[in-house]
């Protein structure tokens, strides 16, 4: 297995994430601290819990990091895959506290709606337009990695809490010119709507990646039909294609040829060939006389 992860070909370089993520922390525990004194010096119940919101964000960066530390751990004797599979968990597990975040964000709106709150504070206008810049920031230290499924999950957390403080903001300023209460939770509901929308698609990325569908992004019959053209191979069948991590392309299949084909040199092309074309970072390829191959049990190919 091709284990250079420095530069993958659907993710951030390691050094950029590990940089990004160590800022995105700092600067997101920074924040929750000051939103906390903020909160307590003012009395405000919706900044303390707007703390603890953003605290759940620092968790959601740590798994994010957390599984792209542990995938570019060697393979050991009881996890001979690495472990890759991490980023997919934690892509995974971000996209439902996402999804959990904007319930209780929807939750708390219809109270409030039942309820309005008091005008929010000058204190609650500032430290939410803190909280755009800095989740802003934080955002764009992974703009670069959208194709990784893992690091776009800690993208849409941030951008997400902009969003989120954005709101606070523009709510906060209209109630104080207006006095209506209700403004901020119908921008609440606005906003969960906002969120849900963008986090479905990683929701659904996670979920296949999770369940060994082929990654997005890549096409198994152009796989097949560049196996296929490989000279000396006769037919291909029982081809896969998986996604070990959310940044890493696998894939077996059985090539057949015939006994006078020189199966070294099929071998080391169809590597070749599906390393450079598809970014592939495992290739596992059997090949099969033609005999043996009208016996094998995964022929023919019916998922193609």
């Amino acid at each position: 297995m091709d284990h250079d992860h420095h530069h993958g070909p659907r993710g951030l370089a390691d050094g950029h994430l590990d940089r990004a993520m160590s800022i995105g922390v700092c600067l997101n525990l920074a924040f929750v601290a000051a939103e906390l004194v903020a909160g307590f010096l003012s009395g405000s119940l919706s900044l303390l819990a707007d703390a603890g919101h953003n605290a759940g964000d620092v968790l959601g960066l740590l798994l994010a990091w957390g599984a792209a530390w542990l995938s570019r751990r060697p393979p050991s004797g009881r996890y001979t895959w690495g472990l890759g599979r991490s980023t997919i968990l934690a892509a995974l597990a971000n996209a439902i506290l996402l999804l959990v975040a904007c319930g209780a964000i929807l939750w708390e709106a219809w109270h409030r709606l039942l309820a309005p709150a008091p005008v929010a504070s000058t204190t609650v206008i500032v430290v939410a337009a803190l909280g755009v810049v800095i989740n802003t920031l934080t955002a764009l230290l992974f703009r670069h990695g959208h194709t990784d499924a893992n690091v776009r999950g800690a993208f849409l957390h941030m951008a997400a809490d902009a969003a989120v403080s954005a709101g606070v903001v523009l709510a906060g300023i209209a109630i104080a010119v207006t006095g209506r209460g209700w403004i901020d939770p119908l921008v609440s509901v606005l906003i969960a709507v906002v969120i849900v929308a963008g986090t479905w698609n990683l929701l659904q990325e996670s979920l296949e990646l999770a369940l060994d569908a082929v990654p997005r992004g890549v096409d198994v019959a152009a796989i097949h039909d560049a196996l296929a053209r490989v000279p000396g191979v006769a037919e291909v069948h029982d081809l896969h294609v998986w996604g070990p991590s959310t940044s890493e392309i696998s894939l077996s299949a059985h090539l057949v040829a015939g006994a006078e084909a020189d199966h070294t040199d099929i071998l080391a092309t169809a590597t070749a060939r599906v390393r450079h074309d598809f970014h592939v970072a495992h290739a596992t390829l059997q090949i099969e006389s033609c005999d043996a191959s009208l016996t094998c049990p995964h022929r023919p190919d019916t998922s193609l």
